[in-house]
């Protein structure tokens, strides 16, 4: 199984919009991301969201260039603030590969707990708009793919 983590685009602050939609430069970096995902011929089976604005606008830029089997979803779980262990229980009872789109710590606790099995450990540098693809080893264990940010997309 792969999964793909993807911390939402730049979003506005609070006091310019308090959706917090996408900026432009969002809107710019997750649509060259997700241009190249799309010549990496990148699939999923699903796209999952935590639900906010710039969860939701992220996923759906990456669903009209990725095309999964199932369509864009918002799931519990995805939030900010949320515990790592309820993704990391789901995870483990799936078989094909699925993107979530979220937000930070949330994605870092839950990348360090698949890979180290401890959600305290950073492993990963996430940025907005960057995507970090693990993959299933074997047992519960996890590897990093590889790490893609907007700025080395030219």
């Amino acid at each position: 199984m792969i999964l793909y983590l993807v911390q939402h685009a730049e979003a506005k602050r609070e006091e310019e919009d308090p959706g917090r939609d996408l900026t432009e430069k969002g809107r710019r970096d997750i649509e060259r991301v997700a241009q190249y995902l799309g010549r990496l011929k990148i699939q999923v089976g699903q796209i999952f969201h935590s639900g906010k604005n710039r969860a939701l606008s992220t996923a759906n830029v990456l669903n009209r260039h990725l095309k999964p089997a199932a369509s864009v979803a918002e799931a519990p779980g995805l939030k900010p603030l949320d515990d790592p262990e309820i993704w990391a229980g789901r995870i483990a009872n799936l078989d094909e590969d699925i993107m979530l789109v979220g937000h930070l710590p949330h994605l870092g606790k839950l990348a360090a707990l698949l890979v180290s099995g401890d959600k305290e450990k950073s492993v990963i540098n996430f940025q907005m708009g960057g995507v970090v693809r693990l993959r299933h080893m074997a047992a519960g264990h996890w590897a990093v793919d590889w790490l893609v940010v907007p700025e080395i997309i030219l």
